[in-house]
């Protein structure tokens, strides 16, 4: 038995190299286009063979009923791409079956780029079952994604003049981050294909790998382990370990439903613009960058562009998505919640439930620093830029859209309905505050997070009233959320100073003024820049990557994984107070 697991492994690796090879080949290298043979008799014996291996996996391992599930699910799925395959070539016949199967390849082409993708997440789960560390493991994920994209995005297909592994390394890592920091143009320099590397990258970065493996064990019914539900519940911040796979799932549906609606939004507002040339794949790019805050726009000049920068419709949908992206499921999941119970209650007076605690305080907290900084950003910049940008819109609205897309964007998304060198320096300054504290937790977008700035504001009105805790209500805040919030702020700052000293040393021709912003929104993954990123030395654009991944990571994840002691102590030190000032 042993024999045949291990030849079974060597059969399955080689399979999966096979694979590798032929999808990088094919999508990769457009001199390969002209070589139909090698495509015409490749694509048959690499799905031949697939199915034929699955097959033998599903009749022998009976034992086993893990590798048989898996086993099903990889035979249906490729059953389905030969039967999708037969009937596009049926229904697209044209001349020869040889000319009809090459025109009508790409839906076995891209279907077996999912089942790579599946094949992926699976062995990503068996890596959680032999490691336990969260913390590096979510560390890992992320590296690992942004290795991968560094290298398809060097792929010739993947861009119209080339790219080097400094600029490929930069924008691969920009977008797992979620960072929208830029060195090439997204639209001119990557061809549609290097425009989707792109793409799947930040969506993959914006909801996290382990967040999509789990989505995967739990869709294919493949059961998680105990090990891996310890993993999620660290990752998301879920209290109920039964549930965490539910959850995973429920996050990537909510998240795919809400981009899919944005990007039919986004569509019927690009009615009458003709300056793209395909809307369908400029609204889904878009929608999906907006709610993963990524920044990455498919316009040269962004949404500053002359057809958009006016388009307000436009500009409210990419605001919901940046929003709904910035708070997160849990926030989202609590007060759907208890909507549901309100309108329960609403219709069922004579069995009401009680709701008052359906809403957490970690939402309350989150919902309302979220407003304060939407609006106090909005009423600045409008009183801080009448006279720059603002002046170019004609009505209050205009105005108004435009400075609160503004103190949106600010908060980790990076897309531009301005020039940002046109700011005033106090809005520049207001901007790199708003930078800083970013989104909020278990979200899609960075910075030290909504939860983390309003701890550490109560926490000082806490001490000068001389309170041992933080209260809110009938509440109080843990120890430990205070700590880390100051740990996290901490470290924050350490390294926002650390790379805008490297970066004023490497390229000292640009103001202290214009590298502090581009450090602070590297480090908070926001995306904004005031036009120096693709002038940066190559020094300097190591540093700001590596800036966009701790930024995006977190750092005091990093720590944690590197330095926590399993052992716990059941004894403490005598205490000795400080003194502070």
């Amino acid at each position: 038995m042993l024999k045949k697991i291990t030849r079974s492994n060597i059969i399955v690796w080689f399979l999966d190299l096979f694979l590798i090879a032929f999808l990088v080949i094919d999508f990769g290298f457009q001199s390969f286009k002209d070589f139909r043979t090698y495509k015409l008799i490749a694509l048959p014996v690499l799905l031949l063979s697939l199915i034929a291996f699955n097959i033998h996996k599903y009749k022998n391992f009976k034992s086993s009923l893990k590798i048989k599930k898996t086993a099903k699910v990889n035979l249906i799925l490729l059953l389905l791409l030969v039967a999708l395959e037969v009937f596009s070539i049926v229904s697209h016949y044209e001349g020869s079956l040889l000319d009809t199967f090459f025109k009508e390849r790409y839906v076995i082409e891209y279907g077996l780029l999912f089942y790579f993708f599946i094949r992926l997440s699976f062995l990503m789960r068996r890596i959680y079952s032999i490691y336990f560390n969260p913390a590096i493991l979510f560390v890992g994920s992320f590296a690992l994604i942004a290795l991968a994209g560094t290298f398809l995005l060097m792929l010739p297909a993947a861009t119209t003049h080339g790219i080097n592994f400094t600029d490929a390394l930069f924008t691969a890592t920009s977008a797992t981050a979620v960072t929208g920091l830029i060195v090439l143009d997204t639209a001119k320099d990557f061809t549609p294909f290097g425009q989707t590397i792109i793409m799947v990258l930040f969506q993959i970065g914006g909801l996290g790998m382990l967040t999509f493996t789990s989505f995967f064990a739990y869709f294919f019914k493949s059961g998680a382990s105990f090990k891996e539900s310890l993993y999620m519940k660290d990752i998301l911040g879920q209290g109920n370990l039964n549930s965490i796979m539910q959850v995973a799932m429920s996050i990537v549906l909510f998240s795919l439903v809400l981009e899919a609606a944005g990007a039919l939004f986004i569509y019927s507002s690009l009615q009458g613009i003709d300056s793209f040339k395909d809307r369908g794949f400029f609204a889904v790019f878009h929608a999906i960058s907006a709610y993963c805050n990524a920044g990455f726009s498919l316009s040269s000049a962004g949404l500053f562009e002359e057809s958009l920068r006016y388009n307000y419709y436009m500009q409210w949908v990419v605001m919901a998505l940046i929003v709904f992206g910035g708070l997160g499921y849990n926030i989202a999941s609590n007060f759907i919640q208890y909507v549901k119970q309100f309108i329960y209650n609403l219709f069922n007076r004579n069995r009401k439930k009680f709701i008052s605690r359906v809403i957490t305080l970690n939402t309350k907290i989150v919902i309302y620093t979220t407003l304060i900084l939407i609006v106090a950003g909005t009423a600045f910049f409008l009183f801080s830029e009448q006279n720059t940008f603002l002046s170019e819109h004609k009505t209050v609205f205009g105005k108004f859209t435009t400075a609160m897309f503004s103190s949106v964007t600010s908060r980790t998304a990076g897309f531009n309905t301005v020039d940002m060198r046109n700011f005033t320096v106090p809005g520049i300054l207001f901007m790199i505050f708003l930078m800083w504290i970013g989104a909020s937790p278990a979200s899609t977008g960075g910075g030290i997070k909504t939860t983390t700035f309003a701890i550490a504001t109560m926490n000082i009105f806490s001490i000068a009233r001389d309170k041992s805790n933080i209260e809110i209500g009938t509440r109080r805040i843990a120890k430990e959320s205070v700590l880390r919030a100051f740990a996290i702020m901490s470290i924050s700052l350490a390294s926002i100073g650390l790379g805008i000293l490297l970066l004023l040393i490497f390229n000292p021709e640009f103001t202290l003024l214009e590298i502090a912003f581009e450090v602070f929104s590297a480090f908070s993954t926001v995306g904004l820049s005031l036009g120096i990123t693709s002038e940066l030395s190559d020094p300097s654009k190591y540093v700001v990557v590596f800036l966009m991944f701790f930024g995006r990571i977190g750092l005091i994840n990093l720590m944690i994984g590197i330095l926590k002691n399993v052992n716990t102590k059941e004894y403490t030190y005598p205490k000795e107070n400080i003194l502070i000032n």
